[in-house]
């Protein structure tokens, strides 16, 4: 079997654009670690740019993007399990598997075989957490990720109440039953690649990014999604973009409040991204750093001789 090669950064770093390129030089799939490109018809909000996937003509094979209905609350140990589906599946045909995202918790804990048992809602302590503000509700995640020692969430998704309280249950469970937080699966061998992208250009390129979406129809996107019956609570759920939009479409926000307070949540969401990749360092995973300024071509060369290299070392070169 191939190693895989994960490609991770900030979001608008061009990660999609350097998989596809290079999936189409390999012969190779892609994986994708995006929390919120699972869900179908919220397309424009999650950025799943499907065009990327085209590459000379031809169509790269993509995994785990439009596979659950908007509304939903797909979480970690489900990307978990259908992660290991397709991962297996590339594997069977002799394919590279690519694991592309920018969703570091997805990442981690696939590379790292976290072996994730459902955790089931408690009602009880939702009551208890329900009229605590975002904050002391992050404070609360805080102090139970010390105590269990935990990497399993950081504050990239619980930026709404509903997150901040599911994170607690499922810190609080994994606290009550240690001996399930112990469990391993198999850990997944990968060269990681990481696009390191400068503040300044990644902030143009976030609210570049944002107009342009904002143009090309999000507005209506959550419209769209709203008219068809989804709840707002549950809109609001996902974040950011659909967050921001809902409220503006329910009358909360106004249309400057809603571009500000998004833009300005976006910038911060990167920042955390950035943390939590910094972070997986911190615990032993070795990212190779490319220049987010390098031609599209010499990134792909660059990986390419990464991925050589490290393949070799290994004595799993093709």
């Amino acid at each position: 079997m191939c190693k895989m090669i994960t490609i991770l950064g900030p979001t608008a770093s061009g990660k999609t654009t350097l998989a596809a390129m290079l999936a189409a030089e390999l012969g190779a799939e892609i994986i994708s670690a995006d929390s919120r490109q699972v869900y179908r018809r919220m397309d424009i909000g999650t950025g799943k740019d499907l065009a990327d996937y085209i590459v000379g003509g031809k169509i790269i094979p993509y995994h785990l993007i439009d596979i659950v209905e908007p509304g939903t609350k797909y979480n970690l140990f489900e990307y978990q399990k259908d992660f290991i589906a397709a991962y297996n599946d590339i594997a069977e045909r002799k394919k590279i598997p690519i694991l592309c995202g920018g969703t570091g918790l997805y990442i981690e804990a696939v590379l790292n075989g976290y072996n994730l048992v459902p955790v089931p809602e408690d009602k009880e302590l939702r009551h208890s957490l329900s009229c605590k503000s975002i904050d002391e509700l992050k404070d609360i995640l805080i102090s139970l990720k010390n105590e269990n020692g935990s990497n399993m969430h950081n504050t990239t998704d619980v930026d709404t109440v509903k997150r901040a309280i599911r994170a607690i249950e499922i810190e609080n469970y994994y606290k009550e039953h240690p001996e399930l937080s112990a469990r391993k699966a198999e850990k997944i061998e990968s060269t990681i690649i990481g696009i390191d992208i400068n503040r300044d250009e990644r902030r143009r390129k976030i609210t570049e990014r944002l107009k342009q979406r904002l143009e090309n129809g999000m507005i209506y996107e959550v419209k769209s999604l709203l008219d068809e019956g989804i709840n707002p609570v549950d809109l609001i759920y996902y974040g950011l973009e659909y967050k921001y939009v809902t409220e503006y479409l329910i009358g909360k926000l106004t249309y400057e409040t809603m571009f500000r307070s998004l833009e300005i949540a976006i910038h911060q969401f990167s920042k955390r991204q950035m943390t939590w990749f910094r972070g997986m360092e911190r615990r032993g995973f070795k990212i190779h750093w490319i220049s987010a300024d390098m031609s599209l071509k010499d990134k792909v060369e660059c990986v390419k001789a990464i991925y050589k290299k490290e393949c070799e070392v290994s004595g799993k070169l093709q």
